[in-house]
């Protein structure tokens, strides 16, 4: 097979030639040609949420879990503490990254087959004065559950706490307006769902928040205030940028923006996830998610009841094939993951469905 394969993942995922092409040319760090193309990005980013009036946009290098610790660093005081809404792998990581940063963080944990409850968020609040911030990963790419990103924002807004999102695998795809949503901070990177690929993350951060962000991180490399005083001043990163990864953003977005932007790329994630579901359970696959919190971004999948089923022999029946998997997260329960995003369409939904079944029956 001469074609690269498709990436059925949560990230890094099937980019377009546009935007690998958009690679090979080299760029000055310092140059204003570059400078230009950061702006440009960051400009596009704040349109993307509506959020030019109310955020800033902070861009990190780095994979987006960088990002996420930067935020909480930058964001959340020395004596601040924490409150991580818990319903995955993905949220336990945030808690657990929250502490290694050296603030108090207290995990209010949900089944992993359902979103978080805003109601339980609020009772928590109401008996515990001392939480400052909430902690939301807003699409649980764990399993692929979508939370309740208003509900939960609008429960922080009233009790006055800060709210963190992780909007990593959702950014792009699921709508998030910063006119209608208050978050103090919303978390995000380039090779996800605007089709980029990986090694920069960005940070919105609400501009009546950001002054108070001076000084309370305690790295130098990822202090986000600092990255953004820095930037505004001069327009350029602090330290050495990923030029080829901000030049093939700005293309991926550049292509976002021609496809329709958020609305279109929702719907086509949203009929690859239908297309992957109906296909799977034509071949006897069940969802391991209901359907009314089952987010179109990947799907977890109930592995095989049959003899003899190892998911790494699965994975490699199914990449001879051009089409790569992911493990499950989850530890009791044996499953696979399979994603909805990247450049791709329904087709090849259907090709990754019929390359599954092929692979089952080369099993036996």
């Amino acid at each position: 097979m001469d074609r690269d394969k498709i990436l059925l993942t949560p990230g890094p995922l099937t980019t377009t030639l546009r935007t690998k092409l958009a690679m090979l040319k080299d760029w000055g760090s310092w140059d204003a040609d570059f400078n230009a193309v950061t702006a440009r990005v960051r400009s596009s980013l704040l349109d993307i949420i509506h959020g030019a009036d109310s955020h800033v946009v902070v861009p990190l290098q780095g994979s987006g879990t960088f990002s996420v610790e930067a935020a909480i660093a930058t964001l959340v005081p020395r004596d601040g503490h924490v409150l991580v809404l818990d319903n995955g792998a993905y949220c336990k990581r945030a808690a657990k990254l929250t502490t290694l940063m050296g603030r108090e963080a207290t995990s209010l944990a949900f089944d992993e087959a359902e979103s978080v409850d805003p109601d339980a968020l609020d009772a928590y609040l109401q008996k515990d004065d001392s939480i400052t911030h909430v902690v939301l990963i807003h699409c649980e790419t764990g399993v692929g559950v979508l939370n309740p990103l208003q509900a939960v924002a609008d429960v922080c807004e009233r009790r006055g706490v800060g709210l963190i999102v992780d909007a990593m695998s959702s950014f792009a795809a699921l709508e998030i307006d910063a006119r209608k949503t208050r978050f103090d901070a919303l978390i995000a990177a380039s090779g996800k769902c605007l089709e980029g690929v990986p090694g920069m993350g960005f940070v919105f951060i609400r501009k009546q928040v950001l002054a108070a962000c001076e000084g309370q991180s305690q790295s130098l490399a990822m202090d986000l205030y600092d990255q953004y005083v820095y930037m505004e001043k001069t327009g350029q990163w602090r330290f050495t940028p990923p030029t080829h990864v901000v030049a093939a953003l700005a293309e991926a977005i550049a292509q976002f923006e021609e496809e329709g932007g958020q609305p279109a790329r929702l719907a086509r994630y949203t009929s690859n996830c239908q297309t992957l579901v109906q296909g799977m359970q034509a071949l006897g696959f069940q969802p391991f998610l209901e359907p009314a919190v089952q987010a179109p971004i990947i799907v977890t999948f109930h592995a095989p009841k049959v003899p003899g089923y190892v998911f790494k022999d699965f994975y490699a029946a199914v990449r001879e094939r051009g089409f790569l998997l992911y493990p499950g997260k989850l530890t009791q329960i044996e499953t696979f993951r399979v994603g909805c995003i990247g450049a791709i369409g329904s087709h090849e939904m259907q090709q990754a469905v019929h390359a599954i079944g092929l692979a089952l029956r080369a099993m036996g």
